[in-house]
């Protein structure tokens, strides 16, 4: 229940400030204009909160439906306006302004991305070194002569240090090319290039979590000792009298060579009473205990709230923290923001060709999920969720739908190029395909996370 409130928690947040960020670019710019904002809501449906501040006695508010927000302005369109404020309203502004004030929201978005990441590299992003560790026989991978222990430097040429890295270089070499250049090297040993030939299966390797598994890797970790390290008060652990330094040997007549065996031991096994052989102190003791079902989980897992035991210095051979000075940090974070949003606009397309899987559009269960994760892993994470859930926002709205400020973009040059507004019945047209459009990915959205929470 806790991991449940935590999401909520933090999908509310990061909601309310990257919407915050996005209706804050059209109200800067629409106040810029000289156009009058009625108001300013985060969230749809009826007020919770609302203030009126300024000359204008703009409307300030938290709304009851918390997906989502709006910019309301002066408009002729919506209602009569008194004839001394009709310079003021929307459809009285220049097209180009018109424009600005709907580029503005996904432009502010883009502005956060980058700052986000700014940020991030000037404190440093601790990352894992991409060093492969088992390589599935007879899979892609095993074909290509990728090996144990080999650490991927380059991903079609572009240099990687990190897993995230790594992984990022890859959807972005399968959806460019079809197949992935690799260069390798082991240990200190030269580097060689490897080609996996992945055409033809980017659907199948783009569904969530399918990358490298696909292509059959995984990536190394070394062997943890089944030890226990820190005991969670009021947990399964210590109601059974577990204790830090206790070396788990065996349950229920199954042997446990390293912690991993262990951990999968009690996932099997949610709301399972076992009987655990453990050393403590040179001593062999048999201890009952009672596995705890993960509450949230799909389908139910097993958890006993214990960590592991980790030696000091065992994980520092596979750090790769990225970190650089404010001014080259800023080109990094520009390069990071364009890479993130180019491979996300390439995913979209993808998609609507069927060479990437819809599996991949995530409603707000799983971007609550996401979140809490993040949260939990710290500010760091967290920052790096919001400057890709931002970037993803101001794509999405930027999509030509009539519904979604790209839509409306269109229809201010189509005006342009016409020489007037157009018909009503047209716009009436276009709203309900972008009802439709919307409604459609809104569903997908739904059936992916209840497929996803329904294992």
């Amino acid at each position: 229940m806790l991991e449940i409130l935590n999401s909520i928690f933090a999908f509310l947040v990061a909601i309310a400030i990257l919407v915050a960020v996005h209706e804050w670019g059209h109200y800067i710019v629409a106040r810029a204009c000289g156009v009058k904002v009625l108001r300013f809501s985060i969230g749809f449906g009826r007020p919770l909160w609302l203030r009126r501040w300024g000359p204008d006695r703009t409307e300030y508010c938290l709304s009851a439906i918390p997906i989502g927000g709006y910019v309301r302005l002066l408009d002729e369109r919506d209602a009569e306006v008194p004839a001394d404020e009709r310079e003021r309203t929307f459809n009285a502004r220049p097209v180009w302004q018109r424009v600005a004030i709907l580029s503005a929201g996904p432009g502010l978005n883009f502005l956060f991305a980058l700052l986000a990441y700014w940020c991030l590299f000037v404190a440093g992003v601790p990352g894992v070194k991409p060093i492969i560790g088992e390589v599935e026989p007879g899979s892609l991978a095993a074909q290509a002569g990728i090996q144990p222990e080999d650490q991927i430097v380059a991903v079609g040429g572009q240099a990687v240090s990190t897993w995230e890295g790594a992984i990022l270089e890859l959807l972005d070499e399968l959806l460019e090319r079809g197949d992935i250049a690799l260069s390798l090297r082991q240990g200190e040993g030269p580097v060689r290039t490897v080609r996996l030939p992945t055409a033809g299966l980017e659907a199948e390797l783009t569904e969530p979590g399918e990358l490298l598994r696909g292509i059959g890797i995984r990536p190394w970790s070394p062997v943890l000792e089944p030890v226990l390290d820190e005991i969670l008060p009021d947990s399964p652990a210590a109601r059974a009298g577990l204790r830090h330094g206790d070396r788990i040997l065996a349950a229920d007549g199954q042997a446990f060579p390293d912690w991993q065996s262990w951990v999968e031991f009690v996932r099997a096994r949610p709301g399972q009473t076992v009987s655990v052989l453990i050393e403590r102190d040179g001593q062999q003791l048999t201890l009952p205990l009672e596995i705890e079902a993960v509450a949230d989980s799909q389908p139910p897992r097993g958890r006993i709230g214990a960590s592991v035991l980790v030696p000091e210095g065992l994980f520092s051979a596979l750090r790769a923290e990225q970190h650089y000075p404010p001014l080259q940090a800023a080109a990094v974070a520009a390069r990071k923001t364009w890479d993130m949003a180019a491979l996300t606009v390439r995913m979209i397309a993808r998609m609507l060709t069927g060479d990437v899987s819809v599996k991949n559009i995530s409603g707000p269960i799983n971007i609550a999920q996401f979140a809490g994760s993040s949260a939990s892993g710290g500010p760091e994470s967290f920052l790096n969720f919001l400057a890709i859930v931002s970037l993803s926002l101001g794509i999405l709205n930027l999509l030509p739908v009539p519904m979604l400020d790209g839509g409306q973009i269109v229809y201010q040059l189509l005006e342009l190029a016409k020489g007037g507004p157009l018909s009503e019945r047209a716009q009436l047209i276009g709203q309900q395909l972008g009802i439709l459009f919307l409604l459609l990915l809104m569903s997908f959205a739904f059936y992916n996370d209840l497929s996803r929470l329904l294992g």
